[in-house]
């Protein structure tokens, strides 16, 4: 069975940002995962994540301007001086917090700008990253999200992520599969999950359409989960859902999985 991490940008919202690192613990998470880590001092996070001995697997490079609508900035031609002091900057939480998997979000496409171009910047921007975090033992993530919720976006099924990875060629990027995101634009979940075994870092779920707890809606979580231990998978599955109530009231599928 896999094993999985709290999601502290969707589950725990009950409590403040700090504070869910803790209520994550007392529910029985041994790793955490969530969008931004920015907001807060390096130094109070790894606080908490001694205090409750948990495992931070994931976050996001700077995205630009995410108030503002911004998605990342990876893709975008023109702002690769500030793509890089992203990385500078995630790479700093990163070693911190001892943080072995970072995210670089493609961002939305500009429309006035030509595919050449978009795809010269996003390959160019990855290997700069990918690069930077290889002495660091860091993996770089690159993840196909789904036009519904953020309609622009400029990577959107697992063939762009697989030919982005190759383009980079680097052993350090690899391919974060959310399943809900794949559902929802190409399906096919169990093909995809074997097709490009070699080639997933990280992995995360959530219920299809509502993107609610896995264990309703259209995808079959406990049959993924039997395919994910075949194709040798042995990294943390990120529970980046928004539970339908309560955290804790919506845990009983994590109960029948451990």
């Amino acid at each position: 069975m896999p094993k999985f991490a709290a999601n502290l940008s969707m589950m725990f919202n009950e409590v403040p940002f700090l504070d869910r690192f803790s209520a994550a613990a007392a529910a029985g998470f041994r790793a955490v995962e969530y969008l931004f880590p920015y907001e807060h001092p390096p130094e109070e996070i790894g606080k908490r994540l001694r205090q409750h001995q948990l495992e931070n697997v994931l976050f996001n490079l700077p995205p630009g301007d995410w108030a503002a609508g911004e998605r990342g900035i990876t893709c975008i031609p023109g702002r690769e001086g500030e793509f890089r002091a992203g990385v500078e900057k995630a790479l700093t939480y990163a070693i911190s917090l001892g943080v072995r998997r970072l995210h670089a979000m493609a961002g939305l496409a500009p429309s006035n700008a030509a595919p050449e171009a978009l795809k010269a910047t996003y390959i160019a921007n990855l290997r700069y990253a990918a690069e930077k975090f290889a002495p660091h033992g860091i993996t770089l993530l690159i993840e196909a999200i789904n036009t519904r919720d953020m309609p622009g976006f400029y990577l959107n099924t697992q063939a762009q992520s697989y030919v982005a990875c190759c383009a980079v060629n680097l052993p350090n990027i690899k391919m974060q599969l959310d399943f809900y995101h794949t559902q929802i634009m190409e399906g096919d979940l169990e093909t995809k999950l074997r097709k490009y075994a070699p080639y997933w870092g990280h992995m995360q779920v959530a219920s299809v359409p509502k993107r609610n707890e896995p264990d309703s809606g259209e995808v079959n979580y406990p049959y993924l989960f039997r395919v994910i231990d075949e194709i040798g998978y042995d990294g943390w599955v990120g529970c980046e859902y928004r539970p339908a109530g309560k955290t804790l009231d919506g845990l009983a599928w994590l109960r029948v999985c451990q």
